[in-house]
């Protein structure tokens, strides 16, 4: 499971273009961790993951899938990092957050009315 996780995170924080101490920073950790955890050689805190879930906009369940296609919140908002500091991300994070949710709550809201 932390095999998928690791090369998951290193997948999406490429795919976004962030750096291994970007992500460090975010998480307040040193740049190694990043890399033992995208290698596989450390297990993920439950709250590092639950912090990269918000800031890919994926679920946390979404890093441990073997496959990234089963994403339901893929990267519709993709951005590239270039001059992104940790305060950015913090507020990407957020915002993606409430996006999630959202999206949440309309599938509840459909499901329900399919119901009814």
């Amino acid at each position: 499971m932390k095999d998928f996780a690791g090369s998951n995170i290193s997948a999406l924080r490429s795919k976004l273009a962030l750096t291994q101490l970007q992500l460090a920073d975010y998480l307040g950790i040193k740049r190694e961790n990043i890399s033992y955890y995208e290698t596989g050689n450390r297990e993920i805190p439950v709250e590092h993951l639950e912090k990269l879930a918000d800031l890919f906009g994926v679920e946390l369940y979404d890093l441990l899938e073997s496959d990234l296609t089963n994403q339901k919140a893929n990267l519709a908002f993709a951005f590239r990092a270039d001059q992104i500091d940790e305060k950015d991300l913090e507020n990407i994070s957020r915002f993606k957050k409430i996006v999630k949710n959202y999206i949440k709550m309309k599938e509840f809201m459909s499901s329900n009315e399919k119901q009814t």
